[in-house]
């Protein structure tokens, strides 16, 4: 998702850690096709519960 010349990359974990979700943004690169230009680029690590059916956690890098 874009806002003006800032990418968010986002992954959510359900049952998961918000951890885990940003480890996996930084693990599989999913932030390198918006890293040129001078793009600011912010990860967001999102932790679901099913049972809670709501955010636990999440983690901004």
């Amino acid at each position: 998702m874009f806002v003006g010349d800032t990418a968010y990359v986002f992954e959510l974990k359900i049952n998961g850690t918000a951890r885990e979700a940003l480890d996996q943004i930084n693990s599989n690169g999913y932030m390198v096709p918006y890293e040129a230009g001078d793009r600011k680029v912010v990860k967001i690590g999102v932790a679901f519960s099913k049972e809670e059916k709501n955010i636990t956690d999440w983690i901004v890098e």
